[in-house]
């Protein structure tokens, strides 16, 4: 096996198919578990003579481990891909990823907050400048379904508050334009005009939008932290993510009467499949609504 041909696929993803980092990761480990697994076998990969059952021992081999249908779905789509890849480069004529079926991902539905939650997750009162970015930060990802990752890479000049939205980079570098409600509007321009100065410090040149206490750009698990306390603070205890405020917003607009495709635009989804799966959502909570509600339920 040439041992670059793992990092020209790699280069391949990231420049021509735009992947963001957290996806390229996804795939190296993927892959290097992937070939790690064929040198067990073969001492000298030869991609021309590789077999169907190949891909299908090593498959076996990490269900048996405990993997998740989700991940072995996952593997599977960064094997094909990558075998792809060498046809493409003419490495190899030889695809023994061919008519393997992808494992069915379970279909979990996601986990998202009654209206009333929200109004008491949303209702942050104080004017110090950690409340007051808190309040602007969770507003903000409820009113446009950010990713944490848009919303903690989002620059001042990103939003427009006069206009009404905000710019954000999403998945595979793909720039969307979001509306913003009035609500998240007004938290943003306190947080702007009273919080964020103090939390400048000594970089009063940064042009990040939400800071943490250093003055510096917030990480995910610092997010997660203020979102988990903002929670127990507003007495929610189910399973909350910084996803769970996304698929809020999703549910919230598509179970008021909002057009599918919209939603889609707004989250910034690729294909609207994965945006059908807030109908199930909210075809589910008719039905709890059916049976609570009507007398011969």
């Amino acid at each position: 096996m040439k041992e670059h041909v793992l990092e020209d696929f790699f280069h391949y993803l990231q420049i021509e198919r735009g992947l963001s980092h957290n996806t390229l990761e996804s795939y190296e480990r993927d892959l290097q578990g992937y070939v790690a697994f064929l040198k067990e076998t073969y001492p000298e990969i030869k991609w021309s003579e590789l077999e169907r059952r190949d891909i299908t021992m090593y498959l076996y081999q990490l269900r048996d481990t405990g993997k998740s249908t989700a991940t072995l779905s996952r593997t599977m789509s960064s094997i094909r891909l990558f075998h792809q890849f060498l046809i493409r480069e003419q490495i190899t004529t030889n695809d023994p990823s061919l008519h393997i079926e992808t494992p069915k991902k379970e279909r979990k539905l996601p986990d998202t907050l009654s209206v009333k939650d929200i109004q008491n997750l949303l209702d942050i009162q104080g004017d110090k400048p950690l409340t007051l970015r808190n309040k602007a930060m969770l507003e903000l990802m409820y009113a446009t379904g950010l990713r944490v990752s848009e919303l903690i890479g989002l620059n001042i000049g990103d939003v427009h508050l006069t206009m009404g939205f905000v710019q954000c980079m999403g998945k595979g570098s793909r720039e969307r334009i979001v509306p913003i409600g009035e609500t998240a509007i007004q938290a943003i321009q306190t947080y702007i005009d009273y919080g964020r100065p103090a939390l400048l410090k000594k970089r009063p040149n940064s042009t990040v939008l939400f800071l943490n206490q250093r003055g510096t750009v917030l990480t995910r698990q610092g997010f997660w932290k203020i979102l988990k306390s903002e929670a127990s603070r507003a007495h929610i205890y189910k399973n909350m993510t910084p996803h769970t405020l996304r698929h809020s917003f999703a549910t919230h607009l598509l179970e008021n009467g909002a057009d599918l495709r919209a939603v889609q635009e707004m989250l910034g989804h690729s294909d609207i499949a994965t945006t059908q799966i807030y109908t199930h959502v909210t075809k589910t909570r008719l039905k709890d609504t059916y049976d609570k509600y009507h007398p011969r339920a």
